[in-house]
């Protein structure tokens, strides 16, 4: 009887965090999918390179930019190591008109040094960038990004972050030439890259 009242305890606790995280994947659609809020726009902050603005790309180069911090545990790591996976894919000219940003929510914890060496993990290609709070929340919402901060106060972390995870193909000018759903597959990026250079 103990036991299936523990069971049942357990689906209930599973159950709400998937209704949880429903609503939560709802949210991000209803702000960020389709078109909604996605104006692109100017990037302009510091980065592991130095001051880093879109406007810097040649004509015919494109940024791979991907809104995350570096203590993500799953979603930041997974889709970096697609855009090295992709990036591995593509033939030397190609390869090089395609640059991967990563702008960190996370501007308490992730330094630049910091952002150096995850993104360096991934690959010499790859720059890192954040800024203030008030700057990441402008490009942000020109971008139909969202994030939210939770607090974990029983982990060594004290607290996580909950953010949109798609990635985008950006051009010098900020114009959003394709978004790419969250996929642990490189097949989603690699359709949109060979659409697009």
């Amino acid at each position: 009887m103990k036991r299936q009242g523990l069971w049942a305890g357990i689906a209930l606790i599973v159950l709400m965090l998937g209704v949880g995280g429903y609503g939560w994947i709802q949210q991000q659609l209803s702000v960020s999918g389709h078109g909604n809020g996605m104006s692109g726009g100017p990037i302009e902050l510091p980065s592991t390179r130095g001051d880093f603005s879109l406007a810097q790309l040649e004509e015919d180069q494109l940024a791979v930019v991907f809104f995350g911090y570096t203590y993500c545990p799953d979603v930041c790591p997974m889709s970096l190591a697609v855009v090295r996976q992709v990036l591995a894919e593509l033939d030397d000219t190609d390869r090089e008109r395609v640059v991967p940003l990563m702008i960190s929510v996370d501007p308490e914890r992730d330094t630049l040094e910091r952002l150096a060496e995850y993104t360096g993990f991934f690959g010499d290609a790859f720059i890192g960038a954040t800024g203030s709070e008030a700057q990441l929340k402008e490009i942000a919402e020109r971008y139909g990004v969202i994030w939210r901060r939770v607090e974990t106060p029983e982990s060594a972390m004290a607290y996580t972050i909950d953010h949109s995870s798609s990635l985008y193909l950006v051009d010098r000018e900020g114009t959003i030439l394709q978004r790419v759903l969250y996929s642990p597959s490189p097949h989603g990026l690699s359709s949109a890259l060979s659409e697009t250079l």
